[in-house]
């Protein structure tokens, strides 16, 4: 991953694409610029490393970076019952409150951070007819159908309708920007990506997309719409002939990188500032940081301690100078480096490299049991309970399994992907969001409502438009 970083280094200097400009890149009206036209392979694959830096996103605390997956865990681990603030107060307080506001900076910013990363792998799609190999040309294809598809995956999941941009576009394409397509349309591209690349792609890579990968995230769209369970078991099930496994010992799935049970994550390298991520200084409130955020819940410290096993030690710790503070654990700055609990970070915490995980198997396998639940309350079936087993033997608990319910299986996707960016999609999927979500509110004195399960199209966007797009309901 670190020979494929330093490589990717050198081909963008000649022919990147930065982060910080506007989000779509729209080439001229004649769609050939030098930003735009690639001629051969070597340029073409600067193109797709390209996509995986702009999923990296800026480590930057400008109000113009592109933060992209640094600032993801704001609007899911803070908007759901997993994590708060330190002190309650400023832009990020909006999130546990749910008081969001049009203008709040991180939704704007992780808007256009997707809607970049969709414009760089339409940039590689459309670029394929410079690759003289029909297989390398297909693997680049499949890569950017991927890429995009996680984008969209994430944006229509967080904002409901958005617009479809499926092509380079030109400046004077603007109704195409600003137009709100339905849900159904994104999820039909969604789809038609993922199957195109899990036709496409093979298995061995961790920093980039991969077919197990592909697979994993067309069986989790299939059951966020509630639809083809038995084709996204199919899927799953094919995954796990892949050669994926379960780490033994817990701790070592966020502190060993590239480990067996890691199907897709997003690689960053410590000390590096254009390659590292500062998220983990920013939950550890550490290197200058003085607001505090994606503090772990009270809530959600009594789920793991009652039922997160082995997995709670490293899930969270206290806060060594704010020890009524919990702070999330799983990826403390640098921890592979050093420390005597294997986790505490050396030099500057805001360059850390620790990779952010998006597919592994403990995942795969859950979302197995959803498949064969399939919107139902409980299963007994074998393939079911023998997933799930596997899951909670690892934890430490080896009482055998003998009936799988929805509650029990949203209860160990919480405990064992705590912190992970999953509980407000696991919420909403799992049809408990509105309930849970409102009872915790409450408690914590936020003002929780329906329209809530949506986020607010930036501003900015709808200033943009002028007409073009409208505001979602409660904002």
């Amino acid at each position: 991953m670190k020979e494929i970083k330093i490589i990717a280094l050198l081909l963008l200097s000649a022919f990147g694409t930065s982060c910080t400009s506007d989000f779509l890149e729209p080439a001229p009206e004649s769609g050939i610029t030098s930003g735009s036209y690639y001629s051969n392979e070597t340029e073409l694959l600067a193109a797709v490393y390209n996509m995986y830096d702009g999923l990296q996103g800026e480590n930057s605390t400008s109000v113009s970076a592109n933060r992209s997956t640094m600032d993801e865990f704001y609007l899911t681990e803070m908007r759901s019952d997993n994590t708060e603030t330190k002190s309650q107060e400023g832009e990020s307080a909006q999130f546990e409150y749910y008081a969001i506001t049009t203008s709040n900076s991180v939704v704007s910013d992780y808007y256009a951070s997707m809607y970049n990363v969709i414009y760089r792998a339409n940039l590689v799609l459309e670029n394929l007819g410079a690759v003289d190999n029909a297989t390398t040309a297909a693997s680049f294809e499949g890569e950017a159908k991927f890429v995009r598809a996680h984008a969209y995956f994430n944006l229509v999941r967080l904002f409901g309708d958005i617009p479809l941009v499926d092509k380079v576009i030109s400046p004077l394409e603007t109704d195409i920007q600003y137009t709100r397509v339905a849900s159904s349309s994104i999820y039909e591209l969604i789809e038609s990506d993922l199957t195109t690349a899990v036709a496409n792609l093979t298995n061995g890579s961790v920093n980039r997309a991969s077919k197990a990968a592909a697979q994993a995230l067309l069986a989790k769209v299939y059951l966020t719409q509630h639809k083809n369970y038995s084709e996204a078991q199919v899927l799953l099930e094919d995954v796990m002939k892949s050669g994926f496994s379960l780490q033994t010992n817990f701790n070592d799935i966020f502190y060993k990188e590239l480990n067996s049970e890691i199907i897709f994550a997003i690689g960053y390298v410590s000390a590096l500032s254009d390659d590292s991520q500062d998220f983990s200084a920013e939950w550890m409130n550490g290197a200058g940081r003085t607001s505090g955020v994606n503090y772990v819940t009270t809530n959600a410290q009594a789920a793991l301690d009652e039922f997160g096993g082995n997995r709670t030690a490293t899930s969270y710790r206290v806060d060594p100078f704010q020890t009524t503070k919990l702070q999330v654990a799983k990826y403390l700055p640098n921890g592979e480096d050093g420390g005597a609990d294997g986790k505490t970070f050396v030099s500057d915490a805001t360059m850390s490299g620790n990779d952010w995980i998006v597919l592994r198997y403990a995942d795969v396998l859950l979302m197995h049991v959803e498949a064969i639940l399939a919107g139902g309350t409980s299963t007994t079936n074998g393939a079911a309970l023998a997933s799930f087993q596997k899951v909670r033997d690892r934890a430490g608990f080896t009482t055998k399994v003998t009936e799988v319910t929805k509650a029990s299986l949203l209860l160990e996707r919480r405990v064992e992907l705590a912190f992970e960016n999953h509980r407000f999609f696991d919420l909403v999927r799992f049809g408990e969001a509105e309930s849970v979500l409102a009872a915790h509110s409450a408690a914590s004195g936020g003002t929780f409502s329906s329209t809530d399960l949506l986020l607010p199209i930036p501003q900015n966007e709808i200033n943009s438009s002028k007409g073009k797009m409208q505001q979602n309901p409660g904002y």
